[in-house]
């Protein structure tokens, strides 16, 4: 079962969206916040597998409100956090680049149908992303808008990758499965796995979604021109 925490500023939207998944097999609503305090607080009272967060927060509260819920203090265990899923309209597609660094595991249009946002929820409860594909050439353009990229700290954990841990970066980076990283490197998807949880480990990931961000803020992978 998976638990779901509905932040909308709206208390309708809340209600509507609430009603939606609990009707859902296999979704089960803990609670719901109007704000981004609110959502703290209930994230660190309730730890629902999922926060589906509305974007029209303040960018300022959004931001802060994400890293809250996905890095919250006092927990030792950081995979016990919850994922969040943000709503966005697509003109707010663009403020998706700081949303992904403070923890984020996935955007969807607020004009999805009920169908994309279920399947959504448990792909981010699962730790893989969603991310529409306006998105997508929204994070490419913000890469290619930064003249230079910033040096990250040996602490980053880029310097602690193995030759065959960057290749399976690499290629997370360019949207392959694991299956395809299997065919690709000849070897087992259950070893592209154990690969993959080593990369996010090190590099301080929770999901592949930060991964992505970081192989492009890291020079690891630079965008074509």
């Amino acid at each position: 079962m998976v638990s779901v925490l509905v932040v909308n500023d709206q208390s309708l939207q809340r209600l509507a969206l609430g009603m939606l998944l609990a009707a859902e097999p296999g979704l089960t609503v803990v609670g719901e916040a109007a704000d981004g305090d609110e959502a703290i607080r209930a994230s660190a009272a309730l730890r629902p597998d999922v926060v589906l967060m509305d974007s029209r927060l303040s960018r300022s509260d959004a931001i802060g409100t994400i890293r809250h819920i996905t890095r919250p203090a006092g927990l030792t265990d950081e995979a016990a956090a919850s994922r969040v899923l943000v709503l966005t309209a697509a003109e707010r597609e663009a403020d998706a680049w700081a949303a992904l660094r403070a923890g984020a595991g996935g955007f969807l249009l607020n004009d999805a149908d009920p169908a994309e946002l279920t399947a959504a929820i448990r792909v981010v409860a699962a730790g893989d992303a969603v991310i529409t594909p306006g998105l997508t050439r929204a994070l490419i353009d913000a890469v290619r808008q930064q003249h230079t990229v910033r040096p990250l700290p040996r602490t980053s954990g880029l310097g602690a990758l193995t030759g065959r841990e960057r290749d399976v970066l690499i290629a997370v980076a360019a949207g392959w499965t694991n299956a395809e990283i299997a065919q690709w490197l000849s070897i087992a998807p259950t070893t592209v796995k154990t690969h993959v949880s080593n990369v996010l480990a090190k590099i301080g990931a929770r999901a592949r979604v930060q991964a992505v961000t970081f192989a492009y803020e890291s020079g690891l992978i630079r965008p074509a021109a």
